[in-house]
């Protein structure tokens, strides 16, 4: 791709599922089959799941290094459908645990690690990321992280990021009765010249309001590409001369 045509994104929306790591894994294969894009997004914790049947939300036990099978499982996707892909880990370090998203590249190799600032109330089995939010550089396109719940605080905490970068990556496992998160986003991409790309899960093992709609906006807060009920997938490309406004 030239980096002057901007970037090709992928959302994908998966079911919530538990203790299904294999068969996660199985389904982001073949949603990528075939597909033509250069950067792919799965949605917040999908791999392990967020919740479990029983509304259980004690991910401590699926924690693993950097280097553990999950992370190797995520690079090997990446190579071989030949995209930049952004998947979530449950990161354990030391005696902590984390709520994290890698960014890896085409070759598989680890590009940007961000570790969920702002668990939500459920994750207690969480601690709190320190680090800022990374902005990396994707043939062109400024690239940066931030995990659900984080939305609340990314005008403020994440600003000069937000300034940065042409494109925010959110993973989002939400919950909401009202149906704000597209908005809020929307806001986002209109407040900070910034294009959006979110990926959400959607009804699986657990059924909850705020599932679905996972979306693609411009610069301007304009929807590009959303999953519509009974999809698991959308893209739009991003064009980098749309997102140059800065506060």
């Amino acid at each position: 791709m030239n980096e002057t045509d901007g970037l090709h994104v992928t959302v994908l929306e998966l079911p919530a599922r538990w203790e299904a790591r294999d068969e996660a894994l199985a389904d982001v294969d073949a949603l990528l089959e075939g597909q033509v894009t250069d950067l792919v997004v799965l949605p917040e914790l999908a791999i392990t799941g967020y919740l479990s049947p029983l509304l259980d939300a004690d991910l401590t036990r699926f924690g693993e290094p950097l280097d553990g099978p999950t992370m190797s499982a995520l690079a090997a996707l990446a190579r071989r459908h030949q995209v930049h892909l952004v998947g979530p880990l449950v990161l354990r370090e030391g005696g902590h645990t984390f709520n994290a998203a890698v960014l890896l590249d085409r070759a598989g190799e680890l590009r940007a690690l961000y570790k969920k600032r702002h668990p939500w109330i459920p994750e207690r089995w969480a601690t709190a990321g320190s680090e800022r939010h990374p902005v990396v550089t994707i043939e062109g396109t400024k690239v940066t992280l931030a995990i659900c719940y984080d939305l609340h605080f990314l005008p403020v905490e994440a600003r000069a990021e937000l300034v940065a970068s042409d494109l925010l990556v959110f993973t989002s496992a939400w919950v909401d009765e009202e149906d704000t998160r597209v908005p809020l986003l929307a806001e986002l991409s209109r407040t900070f010249g910034i294009a959006v790309a979110n990926a959400n899960w959607s009804a699986g093992v657990v059924d909850l309001p705020g599932q679905g709609g996972s979306v693609v906006l411009d610069a301007s807060g304009n929807v590009l590409a959303q999953v519509e009920p009974g999809q698991r997938a959308a893209g739009a490309r991003i064009d980098v001369s749309k997102s140059r406004h800065r506060l």
